[in-house]
């Protein structure tokens, strides 16, 4: 078997060397995949707390699935509560509000629902938007407009890494950024 490629980064004290996968010819991303790293999640969630310690939020927001377990700790950290975007509509969810967007790791278009209960949990709310990794930015815009729908105001966007064009995110409040490659 091959060797995979990896780039280390380095987050709160912990280093992990992240695979590299060809996303497309020619274009490769690190990717980080937090699911099941207790040590990371919670070094990386300590630290985003401790860059949203200035802004005045009531409520998490964050899309399934790698990032949960983030999301799930920063809301112990900041003792916040937080709503999670499915990305498949079940009937309990009732008359949830969605928006469809691109995934840049699976190249398909995923839909996003706001589950109805969590509607009034979120209505008028100041909302903090957390990501894993923000790349191509389609996620970050499929939740501001579901934010938006469900008449909260998003007031900071957080993420691990964000990636890509680093001048394109200076508002993120972020640990690092992480280059594309390309051959």
């Amino acid at each position: 078997m091959e060797e995979r490629q990896t780039f280390g980064v380095d987050v709160a004290g912990i280093h992990r060397e992240l695979p590299l996968f060809e996303i497309k010819p020619g274009l490769r991303i690190a990717i980080l995949n937090i699911l099941g790293d207790v040590e990371f999640v919670q070094a990386a969630a300590k630290a985003l707390a401790a860059r949203l310690e200035a802004v005045e939020y009531d409520l998490l927001i964050s899309a399934e699935t790698k990032s949960i377990p983030l999301v799930y700790q920063l809301a112990v950290d900041s003792q916040k509560p937080y709503v999670i975007l499915r990305k498949n509509y079940k009937p309990y969810m009732g008359k949830a509000l969605q928006h469809e967007t691109l995934s840049i790791t699976t190249g398909q278009t995923q839909t996003l629902y706001l589950d109805e209960k969590d509607l009034d949990l979120i209505r008028g709310k100041k909302v903090v938007i957390v990501d894993d990794v923000i790349s191509t930015g389609s996620t970050l815009q499929a939740i501001r407009l579901i934010v938006q729908k469900a008449g909260a105001q998003t007031v900071a966007e957080a993420a691990v890494f964000t990636e890509g064009e680093r001048a394109k995110w200076a508002e993120i409040i972020s640990l690092g950024h992480l280059p594309v490659f390309s051959d």
